[in-house]
């Protein structure tokens, strides 16, 4: 697998990624589970949210989940992967930002409405104060440059 491959792609309207569906991603109505939903979502933004390929710039330093929201308009099978994941960020503030999902399967157009919009709430957060900490000028930059317009 290429870094590019690993990383996604960058595109103008926002962060590519493909995420495989495993088998065990699948519940008895033979669509995606909605908890695995949830740990696709974060096996896209991990790569992304890591620095892209830019080593100067990262939020390894601590960032927590405070808010999700997943909502389903249509149903995805493990026959749709590897699904296509696109990310982009909404919103920036002094301690938190929010990123935005479309979710399509392999091969849709991107005029295709995604079966899957979700969004998650993310806060910079200190390990070792254990409290929450402002974004970082890079972090701020970086977080920026994949907003929307």
């Amino acid at each position: 697998m290429t870094t590019d491959e690993i990383l996604g792609g960058t595109a103008p309207d926002g962060f590519h990624a493909t995420v495989e569906v495993r088998w065990s991603d699948m519940d008895v109505f033979q669509h995606i589970n909605h908890a695995r939903m949830v740990t696709l979502l974060e096996e896209a933004r991990i790569p992304w949210l890591f620095g892209d390929g830019r080593p100067t710039v990262t939020l390894r330093d601590g960032a927590v989940i405070a808010d999700l929201q997943v909502r389903y308009r249509g149903q995805l099978r493990h026959s749709d992967s590897p699904l296509d994941v696109l990310m982009w960020v909404q919103q920036v503030r002094a301690v938190d930002f929010t990123i935005g999902y479309e979710v399509r399967p392999k091969n849709a157009a991107a005029s295709t409405p995604p079966a899957i919009v979700a969004s998650t709430q993310i806060a910079a957060f200190d390990i070792g104060t254990q409290r929450l900490r402002r974004l970082t000028q890079p972090e701020r930059a970086y977080l920026e440059s994949w907003t929307r317009d």
